[in-house]
C-alpha cells in the first residue's frame, strides 16, 4: 500500500512539474533562509559559552553619572579584583586582563607585528577555558616574565607546538619572555581574541593600590548557582571603603558630598555570556552585538519559514480542483477518508524533502555571500552531515506534515456525487483563510519593505550629516616606527603642492582613537566636578581636520605659554557653565596625591562628532602635545593613487622597520557603522526574497480563482467582455488583500522603525513616501503577479472553457 502511495504522489509530481517545481522551489528558499539565520542567530547566542563554567563568571564594569555625563566603562581598577577576593567568600577566582596591543616579536632576524597580547593573572586559565597543548595551566604564568602562546603563534615563531622553554623577545623590552605553554586558539565566539598572553606579575602597574586608575578587565569566579546580583548589591560599600579616602584626597570631596551634588560612581557586574549581545560598555575588548539584532533575524527566519509553508498550503489547495474527479472516484471505489489523508500527507512529504535537499543545496552555495553580508564566518560542513541528518529528517517530517496537512484533510472532505457531478464548491471559510494567509505575507513582505527603506535612509542621513570636521581626502598613517624622523617625514609631504597639511595625533574623531578621560573643575571649585574626553593634539590638527573655531584662537607657536592652555568644545563651556564666555577661565585638574594642574581656556572649537552618531555630543578637552605615532595628512589631489605613490617612495626613503600602510579617515567613519549596514543589507535581501515567496503564494491563488472560474470567464466572453475587464475582474480581489496588508504594516511598521531609530542621538524621521513607497511597489508586484495568470485566463477559447466545465 505505501508503496502504491509513493507511486501516486511520484506519477502526480510529474504530471504537474512546473506547479510542482513552483512549489517545490518556495519552499526550499524558505527553509534555506531559515537555515541561514538560525546559523547567524546560534552563533550570536554562542559567545563565551565555551567555558564550561561560562554561568559563573561574572566581568566589573565601572559605571556613573557626572553632570549629567555617563560613564560606562569595560575595565577598572588594579586592586579591584584581588580586593573582591579577600572580600567576599562567594568569590571563588579573580583574574584580570591588561591589553598590550600589538609588540613586535623578534626570533632571530625575523619580526612579527601582527599578534594580540594581553597580560593576565596567574589564575587566568582557571578561569577561562583555554586548553593546554603543552604546558601546566597551574603553574605556566605564575613566574615573572613568562608567556603563553597559541597553537598557531607557536608554529609561526618555531616551527611547531614544542615551544616550552623558548623564548620571545619584545622590540623596545629589555625582558624577553620564557614560553611556559602552548594552548589552543581562542574560539571565534569569544569576546577577546588574543595569540599571546604575558604574565602580570612583571607587570607594576598591576600591583598598585590606586582606585582612581583603570585599564584592567576583571572576571569574578562565583560559587555555582549563586546569583551574581546579591554580590552586586555589595559593591556600594566596597567602593565607599576603598575609592572614597583617595577620591577625598584627588579631589578634595568626599564620595557622600560627591553624591550629594547628582553625580554617582560605582561597580556593577555584568555576567559573561551577556558581554556580546547586552554590552554597551566603552573600550571594550571587541565590537559588541546587539540582541536586538538577533531577535529581528530570528523572527525573519521564523517567518520565511511560516511563508513557506503558507505557500505550500496555498498552492497544494489551488491545485485540487484539478484532483477533484480523482477524489471522487476513489472515495466510489471503496477509499476511506485516512487513506485519501495519508495519500495527501505523503505527497506533501515528498514534496517536502525535496524541498528540504534544494535548501541543502541552496545554503551551501549562498553561505560565502551571507558570510560577507554579516561578516561572520560561518559554515556548514559536509563532515557533520551524518550527525545532523536524523534531525534534518525529522524536521523535513514536521515541515512536509505542517504544510500539508491543511490540503490532506481539505482535499479528502470532498463528497464524492457532487464532485462527479461537478458540482463542487469550495467553502467560504477554505477562501477566507486562504486570503488571510495571502494578507499576512504581504503584511510581513511591506513591513520589512519599509524597515529596509528606514535603515538605508538612517544610514545616508549619517553618512551626508555635517559632522563638524572633515572626513574626506583625509589620510591616516601609523608612524610609530619612523621614531625622531616624523617631524623630517612631514616636512618632505607638505613639499608635494597636493598635500594641504599635515598633523601628528593618535586621538581620531572616527575609528580606532587614543581615548584619556579627564575629571576636571572650573576655576578652582572642585565641588562642581565635569567628566570629559582630552584630546592631546599639535598645532595643525584642528586646521588639517577642518574643524572650526566658535571663538577663541587655535594653539600658536607665537605664544610661548600654550602649554598650559586648552582648547575645549561647545558642549564643554556649556557643562561648566560659561556658555558663550570661556575665554580666559581656567579648567584644573588633580593627580591622585591631590596636586593640581591648571590650564586656561584659549579658544572654543565648535561641537563635532568624535563618537558615534548613536551618542550625543560629550565635553572634550584639547591640550597640545609633541609627538604622537599617527600622521594626519589632509589632500587635495584627484589622484590620490599617484599621491600615495610618491608617499610610499618618502616613506622607503627613511628606511623604517615597518611597511607604508594607510587608512583613510572615511572609512573609518563608515566602518563604525558596519553593524546597522549589515543589518540594512540583510533586511534587504530576505525582504527580497519574502516577496518572492509571498508572490508564489499570490500565483498560486490567482491559479486557484481562474480554475475555480473558468466557466465564468468563458460566459462573459461569449457575452461581449473585454480581455481588460475579465483581467480587472479576476485581479481587483487580490489587489484590495494587499491593501488590507498595507492598511494594517504601516503603522506597525512605523512604530517598530521609531523604536530602532531611537537608539540615534541624530535620526531622520520617517516620512510618508517610506511608508508610501512599499506601498507602491507590493501594489505592483501582486498586480503584475496576478495578471500573468488573470490574462492567461482572459485570453482562454471560451468554447473550450465551456466545454470543459
Amino acid at each position: 500500500m505505501i508503496r502504491n502511495y509513493f507511486k501516486i504522489a511520484w506519477r502526480n509530481l510529474l504530471r504537474n512539474r512546473v506547479f510542482s517545481a513552483i512549489n517545490i522551489v518556495g519552499l526550499a528558499i524558505g527553509l534555506a533562509s531559515c537555515m541561514l539565520i538560525s546559523l547567524y542567530v546560534l552563533d550570536e547566542l554562542s559567545f563565551d559559552r565555551y567555558n564550561e563554567k561560562a554561568d559563573q563568571i561574572v566581568r566589573v564594569v565601572f559605571k556613573g553619572t557626572m553632570n549629567g555625563g555617563k560613564i560606562n566603562e569595560a575595565h577598572v581598577m588594579p586592586p579591584t579584583g584581588p580586593t573582591l577576593k579577600d572580600e567576599y567568600p562567594e568569590v571563588l577566582e579573580a583574574t584580570r586582563l591588561r591589553q598590550a596591543g600589538r609588540p613586535k616579536v623578534i626570533i632571530g632576524n625575523k619580526q612579527y607585528s601582527d599578534e594580540n597580547m594581553a597580560f593576565v593573572d596567574a589564575n587566568f586559565f582557571k578561569v577561562f577555558t583555554l586548553p593546554f597543548i603543552n604546558g601546566d595551566e597551574e603553574t605556566a604564568l605564575k613566574e615573572p616574565n613568562t608567556i603563553v602562546i597559541t597553537e598557531n603563534a607557536a608554529v609561526k615563531y618555531f616551527g611547531g607546538t614544542d615551544a616550552v622553554g623558548k623564548i620571545l623577545k619584545f622590540k623596545g623590552s629589555d625582558s624577553p619572555l620564557k614560553v611556559t605553554g602552548v594552548i589552543k586558539e581562542v574560539p571565534v565566539n569569544s569576546h577577546f581574541r588574543y595569540e599571546l598572553f604575558g604574565s602580570m606579575g612583571g607587570l607594576e602597574e598591576s600591583r598598585s593600590d590606586s582606585w582612581m586608575v583603570s585599564e584592567f578587565f576583571t572576571y569574578l569566579l562565583l560559587q555555582k548557582g549563586y546569583d551574581y546580583k546579591r554580590l552586586e548589591a555589595k559593591l556600594p560599600q566596597t567602593v565607599e571603603k576603598y575609592m572614597g579616602p583617595q577620591l577625598k584626597k584627588a579631589m578634595g570631596i568626599s564620595l557622600t558630598e560627591f553624591r550629594k551634588s547628582g553625580n554617582d560612581i560605582g561597580l556593577h557586574l555584568q555576567p559573561l555570556t551577556d558581554i556580546h549581545l547586552y554590552g554597551d560598555a566603552v573600550y571594550d575588548l571587541s565590537n559588541s552585538g546587539d540582541i536586538k539584532y538577533v531577535y529581528i533575524f530570528g523572527g525573519v527566519a521564523v517567518i520565511m519559514l511560516v511563508i513557506a509553508c503558507i505557500n505550500f498550503m496555498n498552492l497544494s489547495t489551488a491545485g485540487s480542483s484539478k484532483r477533484a474527479r480523482e477524489v471522487g472516484v476513489r472515495k466510489v471505489m471503496g477509499s476511506e477518508k485516512r487513506e485519501l489523508i495519508l495519500q495527501f500527507l505523503l505527497e506533501s512529504v515528498l514534496l517536502t524533502s525535496i524541498a528540504l535537499i534544494l535548501a541543502t543545496i541552496f545554503g551551501f552555495l549562498a553561505l560565502p555571500l551571507f558570510n560577507d553580508l554579516s561578516g561572520k564566518d560561518l559554515s556548514l560542513q559536509l563532515k557533520s552531515v551524518p550527525q545532523i541528518l536524523p534531525y534534518l529528517l525529522l524536521f523535513g517530517l514536521l515541515i512536509g506534515l505542517l504544510s500539508g496537512s491543511y490540503p490532506a484533510f481539505y482535499l479528502s472532505s470532498f463528497k464524492p456525487i457532487s464532485v462527479l457531478k461537478g458540482r463542487f464548491n469550495f467553502d467560504k471559510k477554505s477562501i477566507s483563510l486562504r486570503s488571510g494567509l495571502v494578507v499576512v505575507q504581504f503584511f510581513i513582505s511591506i513591513t520589512l519593505m519599509i524597515g529596509t527603506t528606514v535603515v538605508y535612509q538612517q544610514l545616508k542621513f549619517i553618512q551626508n550629516k555635517k559632522l563638524g570636521y572633515s572626513k574626506d581626502q583625509v589620510l591616516v598613517l601609523d608612524t610609530w616606527s619612523l621614531g625622531k624622523n616624523q617631524r623630517a617625514f612631514h616636512d618632505e609631504l607638505l613639499r608635494d603642492p597636493n598635500v594641504v597639511s599635515v598633523s601628528a595625533s593618535g586621538f581620531l574623531p572616527a575609528g580606532p582613537s587614543n581615548n584619556n578621560n579627564y575629571m576636571v573643575f572650573p576655576d578652582g571649585n572642585n565641588s562642581t566636578l565635569v567628566k570629559t574626553l582630552r584630546y592631546e593634539v599639535d598645532y595643525q590638527y584642528i586646521p588639517t581636520l577642518g574643524m572650526e573655531m566658535a571663538y577663541g584662537r587655535n594653539f600658536s607657536k607665537d605664544f610661548g605659554n600654550d602649554s598650559s592652555g586648552v582648547i575645549i568644545n561647545e558642549t564643554a563651556a556649556s557643562m561648566l557653565g560659561w556658555k558663550n564666555n570661556a575665554l580666559d577661565h581656567t579648567i584644573s585638574r588633580a593627580n591622585n596625591e591631590g596636586q593640581t594642574s591648571t590650564f586656561r581656556v584659549i579658544g572654543v572649537v565648535k561641537d563635532f562628532h568624535f563618537q558615534s552618531l548613536h551618542e550625543r555630543i560629550s565635553p572634550l578637552v584639547m591640550t597640545l602635545s609633541g609627538e604622537a605615532g599617527t600622521t594626519i595628512v589632509k589632500l587635495k589631489a584627484k589622484n590620490v593613487k599617484d599621491v600615495l605613490a610618491k608617499m610610499k617612495i618618502t616613506w622607503d626613503s627613511f628606511k623604517p622597520e615597518n611597511p607604508f600602510e594607510y587608512t583613510f579617515l572615511d572609512e573609518r567613519f563608515n566602518n563604525t557603522y558596519k553593524a546597522e549596514q549589515k543589518t540594512g543589507q540583510i533586511l534587504g535581501v530576505f525582504a527580497g526574497l519574502t516577496i518572492f515567496v509571498a508572490c508564489l503564494g499570490l500565483f498560486g491563488l490567482a491559479t486557484f480563482t481562474a480554475e475555480q472560474r473558468t466557466r465564468e470567464i468563458g460566459v462573459r466572453k461569449v457575452l461581449g467582455a473585454s480581455v481588460s475587464g475579465i483581467v480587472m475582474l479576476l485581479s481587483r480581489d487580490f489587489i484590495k488583500l494587499v491593501g488590507i496588508a498595507i492598511i494594517v504594516a504601516m503603522p506597525v511598521a512605523w512604530y517598530g522603525m521609531n523604536k530602532w531609530l531611537q537608539e540615534f542621538e541624530y535620526r531622520i524621521e520617517i516620512s510618508w513616501w517610506m511608508l508610501s513607497l512599499a506601498g507602491i511597489l507590493s501594489i505592483a508586484v501582486a498586480v503584475f503577479t496576478v495578471s500573468f495568470q488573470s490574462v492567461k485566463a482572459a485570453l482562454m477559447d471560451p468554447v473550450k472553457s465551456l466545454r470543459s466545465e
